[in-house]
C-alpha cells in the first residue's frame, strides 16, 4: 500500500462522494471505495486508463480537465481528490479553484520542484532534474506548471484557502524531522487537504 492512500484515506469520511481527476487506473477510488465506502467517480483523459479503472469496477467519465469542471454543479461532491496531476495542468489556479466548487474539502498531491536534488540537478549540472517524482525529460514531460512547498502555500493565502492538514514525503515516501521541518527543501512530494 502506497503511504500516500493510507494518508488520504485518514481524510475522506466513510460513505462521503468523492471526485478523482486524473484517476488513472482507478486504484485510489477502489481502494476508497473498498476501505471507506465511498461512493466514487474518475474523471480521465486517456482511454487506457478509462479502460483500467473499468476493469477496476470504478465509474469514470472521459474529461479534459484544462476545460473546468462545467459538467459538475456546485458542492456536489464531498471531496475531491487530484494526485500528481495539478502540476500537468495549463491554468492549475483556476482548476484548484473549480475543484472548491464542486466540494466541500480537496486533497491534492503534487511534485515539489523546490527539493534538494532538483535544485542541486538545475544549479551544478545546468540540467532540468530527472527523479522518481519528475521522471520525465524536459521534452517529454506533462509537467508544465511545477512548483514548490512554498508556491501552493502562497496560493492558498492569496485564494483565501484554508490548509486543514499537510503531509510532505521525501524521496522515500517517508515523513520525518527533517522533511517536516523544511519541507520546501527536503520534500519529494507534497499532500495538501485543503476547504475554504
Amino acid at each position: 500500500m502506497r503511504v500516500d492512500f493510507e494518508q488520504l484515506s485518514q481524510w475522506v469520511a466513510p460513505q462521503s462522494r468523492v471526485l478523482d481527476l486524473g484517476c488513472g487506473d482507478g486504484a485510489l477510488l477502489r481502494h476508497l471505495i473498498d476501505t471507506r465506502g465511498i461512493q466514487g467517480m474518475g474523471v480521465e483523459i486517456d482511454n487506457e486508463r478509462i479502460t483500467a479503472c473499468i476493469r477496476n469496477g470504478v465509474s469514470v467519465i472521459e474529461h479534459n480537465l484544462d476545460r473546468g469542471l462545467h459538467n459538475f454543479l456546485d458542492n456536489s461532491f464531498d471531496t475531491v481528490i487530484m494526485m500528481q496531476a495539478l502540476q500537468a495542468m495549463r491554468r492549475p489556479d483556476l482548476l484548484l479553484e473549480e475543484m472548491l466548487r464542486v466540494g466541500r474539502e480537496c486533497i491534492i498531491v503534487f511534485p515539489n520542484f523546490g527539493h534538494w536534488p532538483a535544485r542541486l540537478s538545475v544549479a551544478l549540472g545546468g540540467r532540468m532534474p530527472v527523479s522518481t517524482a519528475l521522471p520525465h525529460q524536459w521534452y517529454n514531460t506533462p509537467n508544465i506548471h511545477l512548483c514548490t512547498v512554498k508556491d501552493f502555500e502562497a496560493l492558498c493565502a492569496e485564494k483565501g484557502i484554508r490548509i486543514l492538514h499537510r503531509v510532505v514525503l521525501n524521496q522515500h515516501d517517508h515523513s520525518g524531522a527533517l522533511t517536516n521541518l523544511l519541507p520546501n527543501l527536503f520534500a519529494a512530494t507534497a499532500v495538501y487537504h485543503v476547504s475554504r
